[in-house]
């Protein structure tokens, strides 16, 4: 006992939590103020907003983009002025958690159901061209390089650095309660 008693006393730290009191309640809740975050840990759609707000000084969109059709199932332009840059965010988000993703997964990925009147509902891949020019426009601003070995496209180090920026200024998610 007293062996184990002496290694208890040399384990334990100079100040005790009695002795500090204030201070222990104070650095407790500078923990809890900021904890680091990443692109998973936060709410979705409030990323892609605050990053579509990041990347309307970096990215230059194309020429006619208030004429642009998202996909052939479409009958008109999105409403939302800046689509463009919603769509390169969630674009970014995608290939942040998903590495080396191309421009085929991201046509199935936005694509929607092609409604034709009284006929049956058919799948329908969303335009390729607005995609493609996106990730090239990622690319100039060096947030996403094309993958060597299998293609597609991966996040580069400033990237990812970029996105976690924005993802630390997002609020947590509300936490889930089981019923």
């Amino acid at each position: 006992r007293d062996a184990t008693r002496s290694r208890r006393e040399r384990t334990t730290p100079l100040h005790t939590t009695e002795e500090r009191g204030h201070e222990t309640r104070a650095h407790t809740m500078a923990e809890e103020k900021y904890t680091p975050k990443t692109v998973k840990d936060v709410d979705s759609h409030e990323f892609v907003r605050q990053y579509a707000k990041h990347l309307k000084g970096k990215l230059t969109p194309m020429e006619n983009v208030d004429l642009i059709k998202t996909g052939c199932y479409k009958e008109l332009s999105p409403y939302d002025p800046d689509w463009y840059f919603v769509r390169a965010a969630s674009v970014a988000r995608k290939i942040y958690l998903k590495q080396g993703i191309g421009i085929g997964k991201f046509r199935k990925i936005y694509g929607s159901t092609y409604r034709k009147g009284v006929r049956t509902e058919h799948f329908c891949k969303v335009s390729g061209g607005v995609i493609r020019h996106i990730c090239q426009q990622l690319e100039k601003a060096g947030l996403v390089e094309k993958y060597a070995k299998k293609g597609g496209r991966v996040i580069t180090s400033q990237g990812k650095r970029d996105l976690d920026l924005i993802a630390g200024r997002c609020s947590a998610p509300p936490a889930m309660i089981f019923t």
